[in-house]
């Protein structure tokens, strides 16, 4: 593909509440055995991008730790690669990135350095598939400065989370609001962007001459007017975790066959990297019930409607419904969890009680175990 490849994976949510504490947004585990940033990376190598940098800062060392190998998505290659850049103190520069446009134009030898026509930026913290080739393709065929992915969102969604767009018959974006408190749309962008290469660099030098960081407010909606941006609309399966409802919800979409059918058994793949773990043992006594259970686990007693992250214990008499057990759990006999996200590498004592009544209980024990 005549593309290089962004992902921004930097940032934090306050609506992610105690999850965000350990690891970056994009690091987020999801079905079973992925990290969140997978289904981007996924992506870009599934539409042929063979140089693709990764923009991280906050909480990032469980983010670096599953990127330290690049094979794992095909970009362990001569030409090209997978870079992953932090924020760096420099003679010139020691701010930690201010904005997304900024974290773009402190890594700016990237861009200059690279030789690809265009530029595919996506976010980190969205599960989806897709094919850069046909928003490139629609870009080049409307002659557009920047082409933006959106989405058609049901009408119940609180839409305050999201930037909104709206286009006119011909695809043309003509009005972006940012996290709107009243949405005059329910057409949101997906934070999938493509544009030039050389276009991009000049917008970034003019951003950074006038003090501007943003690069949905600062490029997006500021030029609206000035530059031809277009819209590409999917109808496929797209979730962004924005808040531990979505997080919750995207995981639980696992558990229906539709969804896992689209993500493990149609082509293209989705690629994580492989940790050597033995396959779960169900012991005499464990009751599993529409449940996704990961590799490493050791299973003795009931698990319904819930997805089970790697290496977890459940000990005898436990019953798991509703729930999501993050990697490195123990669960001590007797134990009763339901509608509940359990943080990782957490200890809950035996006979231990744990349910969310009006919303999704995150449980986080302060007995963390030592365990890689």
């Amino acid at each position: 593909m005549r593309a290089v490849g962004i992902v921004l994976a930097g940032g934090n949510n306050r609506r992610m509440r105690e999850l965000s504490n350990k690891r970056a947004i994009s690091a987020m585990p999801v079905a079973g055995s992925y990290r969140s940033i997978d289904f981007t990376l996924s992506n870009m190598s599934n539409s042929h991008i063979q140089k693709v940098a990764v923009i991280t800062q906050y909480n990032a060392r469980s983010l670096h730790e599953h990127l330290s190998s690049s094979k794992w998505w095909d970009f362990g290659r001569k030409q090209g690669g997978l870079y992953v850049f932090s924020p760096t103190v420099t003679p010139d520069n020691s701010n930690w990135y201010r904005g997304t446009a900024d974290s773009i134009y402190q890594n700016l030898l990237f861009l200059k350095r690279s030789h690809e026509p265009y530029v595919v930026i996506a976010t980190g913290d969205c599960v989806y598939k897709m094919d850069y080739n046909k928003v490139l393709e629609h870009h080049i065929a409307k002659k557009a400065d920047i082409t933006v992915v959106v989405k058609d969102m049901p009408v119940e969604t609180d839409m305050e989370r999201y930037g909104t767009v709206k286009m006119d018959d011909d695809g043309r974006i003509y009005e972006f609001e940012e996290k709107p408190m009243v949405a005059k749309s329910h057409t949101v962008s997906c934070g999938i962007y493509v544009i030039r290469r050389r276009q991009l660099i000049e917008l970034l030098e003019k951003c950074a001459e006038d003090g501007r960081y943003d690069f949905v407010q600062d490029i997006l909606i500021r030029y609206k007017d000035l530059k031809r941006i277009y819209g590409y609309k999917i109808e496929e399966y797209w979730k962004n975790i924005a808040s531990v409802e979505d997080y919750f919800e995207t995981n639980m979409d696992f558990l229906k066959p539709e969804v896992r059918d689209y993500f493990f058994k149609q082509y293209p793949d989705v690629y994580s990297r492989v940790d050597d773990l033995p396959p779960a043992k169900y012991n005499p006594g464990a009751k599993i019930k529409n449940s996704l259970i990961s590799s490493g686990c050791i299973v003795n007693g009931t698990v319904e409607d819930s997805v089970i992250f790697k290496e977890v214990y459940v000990g005898n008499n436990c019953y798991i419904k509703n729930s999501i057990i993050l990697n490195g759990v123990y669960l001590g006999d007797n134990t009763h969890i339901e509608n509940c996200i359990v943080e990782s590498r957490d200890t809950i004592r035996a006979n231990s009680y744990h349910v969310g009544e009006n919303e999704i209980k995150v449980v986080v024990e302060k007995n963390e175990r030592y365990v890689l």
